[in-house]
């Protein structure tokens, strides 16, 4: 509920005494002592400790499974950067020394990149990496494989992955060309009309992965990093991409009653 309704932990804490349904949701009995913002913030650090989030996005995952809507034939990957406070106002005087400069076009973004692998037919979370903003695409691309697909999909920013030394067995990778390449295509050719097909083709595959990343951001409201550290940012990547697979498709649930 803390992530769905972008709460912080006194906003939580406040939720429980003032919404009957947050409580019974909660199942926290009516007269029951109610978890303040201390109670909260030890169990955060409980399911980060124990690898929880992770446990969440597979148990959402096993449970779409079982109603065919995640499969495993295919997995689209691509990565986005995620912001954090550049100020140092802070008690060591000094920004997140785990977050770092990116470069995006012209501009500079201080930060974390979340990685993710998704289902390439229905566009759902399957792996989620969290990592300094950085590091390079293509370095986590092949650590975003569940390990039974037999295609992947990303953008020109991973190509050569299927030549490094992580590449995976099996795999066949479709990676979008260069953007100065795919421009300077002769539409009236008839070789290089096909080639632009195929690209179109492709970027509508690989455009399923941006839908996940837009729920977070946009319905989840998370264009910032909340805490310090990866570790701690990483957890709670994890649990909205949990969250964000349940909401694409939250209408099919409610019609099988799941």
């Amino acid at each position: 509920m803390q992530q769905w309704f972008t709460l912080s932990d006194p906003a939580m804490q406040e939720a429980f005494f003032d919404t009957p349904l947050y409580r019974e949701f909660a199942q926290l009995e009516e007269f029951s002592r109610m978890p303040d913002e201390s109670t909260i913030l030890r169990f955060r650090h409980r399911l980060e400790k124990h690898k929880l989030a992770e446990q969440i996005l597979l148990t959402v995952n096993e449970l779409l499974s079982k109603q065919g809507l995640l499969l495993k034939a295919g997995t689209a990957v691509d990565a986005t950067l995620i912001p954090a406070p550049c100020a140092t106002k802070n008690k060591d005087k000094a920004r997140d020394p785990e977050m770092h400069s990116s470069k995006k076009g012209n501009q500079w973004y201080f930060g974390m990149k979340a990685h993710i692998g998704v289902d390439s037919d229905s566009g759902l979370v399957h792996t989620v990496r969290g990592t300094s903003g950085h590091v390079g695409d293509v370095t986590e691309g092949n650590s975003l494989m569940h390990g039974e697909e037999t295609v992947a999909f990303g953008d020109a920013g991973y190509q050569g992955i299927d030549k490094r030394p992580d590449a995976r067995t099996g795999v066949t990778w479709h990676i979008a060309m260069r953007p100065g390449k795919r421009k300077a295509l002769d539409k009236e050719n008839e070789a290089d009309a096909l080639i632009e097909q195929t690209e179109k083709f492709k970027a509508g595959i690989r455009a399923k992965v941006e839908h996940p990343f837009r729920v977070i951001k946009r319905q989840f409201g998370f264009v910032k990093v909340r805490y310090r550290g990866l570790k701690k940012n990483t957890a709670q990547l994890v649990t909205l991409f949990a969250l964000s697979n349940l909401w694409m498709v939250r209408s099919k649930l409610m019609v099988t009653g799941a």
